[in-house]
């Protein structure tokens, strides 16, 4: 009897039937209707969205959804093709303009989305005779791109600047390049790179260091430019790679450098060169975007006005808190099975999360994921402080009963 092409799922489709067993579908909601950047209709019910990454809420900026309809009107619904096949548009190299003079950098590629853009600037920098060295706790793009590397991958321990220095004191003498890759904002927990000590590391090796600063973007740093800003390290950091699908409110990515020769990757990297090119609607609203961040730094404000008070709450409840302050406040559950009862009860109270289990998150850990939103307003984080009030009530009756 053949095998079924299927079943090397199995384990995966035996744990998705136990986790519907609780309840709702947590990684597969429909959402009925987008009210606005912070609340949405789900299955029905008026549900405050607390779990969506659009932190400085600029998906419904009436400046950024002008923008793309004019270029749905002039350039029409898509690019069909790579850059490399169908041309550049004007509008890729005015955005292009516009991220390398956001980040005081002479160069800057876009990309069609930010899984995209790690993939092209990972493969297209690191070569047979080089290494890589990833922080652990490193996005699965990063992952992915190091696999599509010829070079050679190094773990080093996540946050662990010194356990970085010896692999690459083990490393001397062999390969050519070493390039060091971390993340300025990581995205399941909440905690923040150690971006100056990195650069010592580097420096002391003379290797090359890339910051993927997807979730920091818009939201660290005086003039929102992520972690190495806010570190004071920006000189030092050799190429920043980010998304439009955050603060930008869109889909795509970018990457941008000081070496005369990054253009070189639009020649070498083959997720570059073999995608099709950004449309023009996306291209006009992420012009737009990073013109409001520039012209409204109170969103930053905003934002970490409104995390502050997500984070105390939530602390003041006793629930445990994977990091300190930060946009991403992760909440730590016991066990998948609570952690899944718990989703379910937040979202049939009109409180929308990320649940994030084992398998997609650092060391096994079982997390209720918020991220919020400078469009949030106080009342509804309070309507939400609310909810988990009642789910620790919840949890502690579970406990004692036990």
């Amino acid at each position: 009897m053949a095998i079924d092409i299927f079943d090397k799922y199995a384990s995966i489709e035996d744990r998705h039937r136990a986790l519907l067993g609780i309840g709702g579908d947590p990684f597969g909601v429909k959402v009925d209707r987008i009210i606005s950047a912070t609340e949405a209709l789900i299955d029905g019910r008026h549900t405050i969205l607390v779990g969506t990454n659009n932190y400085l809420g600029l998906t419904f900026q009436p400046e950024c959804v002008a923008a793309a309809k004019a270029a749905l009107d002039t350039d029409g619904t898509g690019t069909t093709g790579s850059r490399i096949a169908n041309g550049t548009y004007d509008r890729h190299t005015s955005l292009e303009a516009a991220f390398a003079r956001f980040f005081n950098r002479q160069k800057a590629i876009v990309f069609t989305t930010g899984y995209q853009a790690n993939l092209a600037t990972i493969c297209g920098l690191a070569g047979p005779d080089d290494f890589i060295l990833a922080d652990a706790d490193s996005h699965a793009s990063i992952w992915d791109g190091t696999r599509l590397s010829p070079a050679e991958t190094v773990v080093f321990r996540h946050n662990d600047p010194e356990h970085l220095d010896r692999r690459l004191t083990r490393l001397e003498g062999k390969g050519q390049c070493k390039l060091v890759i971390v993340e300025g904002l990581y995205s399941m927990l909440g905690d923040t790179a150690p971006l100056a000590e990195f650069v010592e590391v580097k420096k002391k090796h003379g290797a090359w260091l890339m910051v993927d600063e997807a979730h920091s973007f818009g939201v660290y740093g005086a003039h929102g430019r992520g972690v190495a800003e806010a570190q004071g390290v920006e000189e030092d950091v050799d190429f920043i790679v980010g998304t439009f699908s955050k603060s930008l409110g869109a889909s795509g990515g970018f990457a941008v450098a000081n070496h005369p020769k990054f253009d070189l990757l639009r020649l070498a990297s083959r997720p570059y060169m073999f995608s099709a090119s950004p449309s023009p609607a996306t291209m006009a609203s992420v012009a737009e975007a990073l013109h409001q961040i520039e012209l409204r730094p109170e969103l930053r404000t905003r934002i970490w006005a409104n995390a502050e008070q997500l984070h105390s709450g939530l602390a003041a409840l006793g629930f445990h808190l994977s990091a300190p302050l930060s946009p991403i406040i992760a909440i730590r559950m016991p066990d998948e099975a609570t952690a899944v009862m718990a989703w379910n009860r937040l979202i049939e109270s009109g409180v929308y999360v990320n649940l994030a289990l084992p398998g997609g998150t650092p060391n096994g850990a079982c997390l209720l994921r918020c991220s919020v939103s400078a469009a949030h307003e106080p009342a509804q984080i309070a309507t939400v402080l609310g909810r988990f009030a009642a789910l620790a009530s919840e949890l502690d009756s579970r406990r004692q009963a036990a």
